[in-house]
């Protein structure tokens, strides 16, 4: 806790842009009493520099220890800025790190009473900041202006009134509360009122767009949304999803950036593989769903969100898991989804923001048949699927005339729905829905469906037992799963440390143009190509595994021979490119001679931070995220003639290549590297 401070040095520029000041702090340590006692302290004392500087708009805090500086060392950074966006917006960074060398014996007590208070005084920092701007207020400062260069002598009253909410701010961070920085992630919060700046739709921050497009967002929210558009700017070139699917997987992870992150690359990446994007298009279900499948599309609810019927007590899940497979219904499941994003997009450009959809799921007819091991098997699978590449796309779910079975099936699926989306679930048993707080709480009246003792026609299919003459073996459903389920023209592999993934491609006729695609999945990796006059061996089939290791998450080959030299029998024809964790990258080579080229995925080690010999917190949780030193890739290769070459990301499109058509428009970004083109 803060208790004093004195000032040991200050400087201030002839213009009054730059203030820097250093203060002696003394602080109230909340720790045991015996540990104070063995110490022989009542407080402890920590140097803090303050630099302000008014032309940049940046605030940079300096605070190290002066107590047990020969036994405990703390270094702790935060930094204020301008958002780079969002002139209205203040960014907030913050890193700390503490090196314990000796303690009297309590070293590992005193670790874990510094990481406590580092922990629990987060909430606590915004309090402050918080009390500060109302204390400003109550003295009738709501707007600061600008600093500008003082045309003549610059005036000391105008110069202390430009500085007053900076002052006050930086009496805030003397004790180390602010500690939300620990992660990594900068806190955005707003400053007090700049000049307003014209947006746009382009720059995705109009406040009409917001509210027009996506909703009411905080303005934490607004900054975690184009933190991560960003970063996927810079790393997803070509395939950047909407804002709205971007705030599903934020909504989704409480904004957590980063385990949004995580789980939308890996839903990106699924989506590539497997041409979910273009589902809708080159997909059509089978007879037999349309015929059996009772569920459909039917009209909205009161709040504008498209709604779904369901009436899974009238489908024979079993007929139709014997009569198509798991796959198929995966596949129609996932069409249904695509749809829905689809009539939630149409339902925003006429009213207002609209990003998921009513369910109505009719349960009469339900009994033990529906609880059909296979059946229920599938169903799981369907959920997981669906949970995490739709997320915050289930807006409520209305399960209407539960039977006594009901309980039963809820036991087995509620495990594998997400908190949330069960929060979205309201059940009524028998007739209740007709009563108050029933259907039409949520539907109007003139589109309850007439199965349900409303005043509309639902074009719903009835669903029915699927014929026996349709069920096929398990041969047959294996062999059409693989087919469904395999078109994709993408590969995985995985890399380790020490034994890279590697392919071999022939060229004959000089010239031609290798292109590539593929997305980093998992950890950091060197990508390189080769070229070699001869053939490397093929990769052996020993009991050992040297040279080709299959997993689960891919297969991983090496080409180059141990006793080959570089330069000798082989020559690298582009520089290394260095690609990190959820990059996408796509690129093309020119070939110079003919003979086989060597395309290469190699384990990326991070250096160390050389500066100090402390780990950072990054390279601590990447050394986590590596574990076991395996990385993953999914790629695709093709040769073109150099005649029908158009580019690597046009020459890509051709090849029917898998780039998201969650993004609004299809950009690209170039690099060239002699005669290759490379773009992340």
């Amino acid at each position: 806790m803060f208790v004093d401070s004195d000032t040991v040095n200050e400087f201030r520029s002839e213009d009054g842009a730059i203030h820097i000041i250093e203060r002696r702090c003394k602080l109230d340590i909340d720790a045991p009493r015996l540990l104070k006692k063995i110490a022989g302290v009542d407080y402890v004392y920590f140097i803090q520099k303050n630099s302000l500087n008014s032309r940049e708009r940046t605030l940079h805090i300096e605070a190290h220890n002066e107590t047990f500086s020969n036994r405990v060392i703390i270094n702790e950074l935060c930094c204020y800025s301008v958002h780079p966006e969002n002139e209205d917006w203040t960014c907030f960074e913050q890193s700390a790190s503490l090196d314990i060398k000796s303690f009297f014996g309590f070293e590992s007590t005193v670790e874990k009473i510094a990481m406590k208070q580092y922990t629990s005084n987060i909430k606590k920092g915004k309090e402050i900041i918080e009390y500060y701007l109302r204390q400003l207020e109550e003295e009738g400062i709501t707007f600061v202006p600008r600093w500008t260069p003082p045309a003549a002598a610059p005036s000391l009253e105008t110069s202390l009134s430009c500085k007053k909410p900076a002052a006050s701010l930086t009496v805030v961070v003397p004790d180390p509360t602010l500690k939300e920085g620990l992660s990594g992630e900068p806190l955005s919060t707003p400053s007090g009122a700049a000049e307003p700046t014209a947006g746009t739709p382009d720059d995705k921050l109009d406040a009409d767009y917001i509210k027009r497009y996506l909703g009411d967002l905080t303005p934490l929210q607004e900054s975690c949304l184009i933190r991560l558009r960003q970063w996927l700017q810079e790393t997803h070139k070509g395939k950047i999803p909407k804002d709205e699917h971007i705030l599903r997987f934020l909504r989704a992870r409480d904004f957590n950036i980063d385990k949004a992150r995580e789980t939308m690359c890996q839903s990106l990446t699924w989506r590539k593989q497997h041409q979910v994007d273009y589902i809708l298009d080159t997909w059509h279900p089978p007879q037999v769903l349309q015929d059996y499948y009772a569920g459909g599309w039917h009209h909205h609810d009161k709040d504008g969100r498209p709604l779904y019927v369901l009436r899974l007590g009238q489908m024979d899940t079993k007929g139709l898991v014997r009569a198509l497979g798991e796959e198929a219904l995966l596949r129609y499941v996932l069409s249904i989804n695509e749809e829905g994003l689809r009539r939630c997009e149409e339902n925003t450009k006429v009213g207002r923001p609209i990003s998921s959809w009513t369910c109505l799921v009719d349960l009469e007819g339900l009994n033990m048949r529906h609880l059909w091991r296979p059946g229920v098997k599938a169903l799981l699978r369907i959920i997981e699927v669906v949970e995490a590449n739709y997320p915050e796309t289930l807006g409520r779910l209305l399960i209407l005339r539960a039977p006594r079975v009901f309980p039963v099936l809820w036991t087995l699926v509620s495990p594998f729905i997400d908190d949330n989306t069960r929060r979205k679930f309201l059940i009524y048993a028998g007739n209740d829905y007709q009563g108050p707080g029933g259907l039409l709480d949520y539907i109007d009246k003139e589109i309850i469906p007439d199965f349900l003792s409303g005043e509309c026609m639902c074009e719903v299919p009835e669903g029915g037992l699927v014929p026996k003459s349709l069920y096929r073996t398990a041969e047959e459903l294996e062999n059409e799963d693989l087919k469904l389920w395999t078109e994709t023209i993408y590969q995985s592999a995985s890399v380790f440390k020490g034994a890279p993934h590697e392919i071999l491609i022939q060229i004959v006729d000089a010239s031609s143009v290798i292109t590539w695609d593929f997305d980093v999945c998992k950890g950091d990796i060197v990508f390189n190509i080769y070229h070699s006059k001869r053939s490397p061996q093929p990769p052996k089939k020993d009991s050992l595994g040297a040279h080709s290791i299959t997993s689960p998450g891919g297969n991983n080959v090496q080409l180059i021979d141990r006793v080959w030299q570089l330069g000798r029998d082989y020559s690298m024809v582009e520089s290394p490119l260095i690609c990190k964790e959820g990059e996408s990258v796509q690129g093309s080579h020119v070939t110079r001679w003919p003979g086989f080229y060597i395309l290469q995925w190699k384990f990326h080690s991070t250096p160390a931070c050389a500066a100090t010999n402390l780990p950072r917190v990054d390279d601590v949780l990447a050394s986590l995220q590596v574990s076991s030193h395996k990385c993953k890739v999914m790629y695709y290769t093709e040769v073109i003639g150099s005649e029908d070459f158009r580019g690597s990301m046009t020459s890509l499109e051709s090849s029917h290549s898998g780039f998201s058509q969650l993004s609004a428009a299809t950009t690209s970004s170039s690099q060239s590297h002699s005669s290759s083109m490379i773009s992340r």
